[in-house]
């Protein structure tokens, strides 16, 4: 059973779907159609944040030393949304820059 998201032909839906995690349309170039269920779209944005909710989980029931860093990281992210530090233009661009270059 793959798991994998794979990219389907363009021609095959039409117009805008709706992602299934956020309800937002977006045009087909934008979503992931997922393996073997392919009426199941997720966004772009969404697929990160799936991603990240997927290696919280492998690192719980995996714990290594770079699994307590992330599980450090991810407590020090969520700290940062909590008092709208993400808002702040240089703290939140750096915040992103950070996010997009580490795991």
């Amino acid at each position: 059973m793959s798991t994998r998201a794979v990219p389907v032909d363009v021609d095959e839906h039409d117009g805008d779907a709706t992602c299934w995690c956020c309800g937002n349309e977006f045009p087909e170039d934008q979503l992931l159609r997922l393996g073997t269920h392919p009426e199941a779209a997720v966004c772009l944005r969404c697929s990160v944040y799936l991603v990240r909710q997927a290696r919280i989980r492998l690192d719980a029931l995996h714990p290594s030393p770079a699994a307590r860093v992330r599980q450090v990281m991810d407590v020090g992210r969520q700290t940062v949304v909590q008092h709208g530090g993400h808002r702040l233009p240089i703290v939140g661009a750096a915040l992103r820059w950070v996010g997009d270059h580490l795991p």
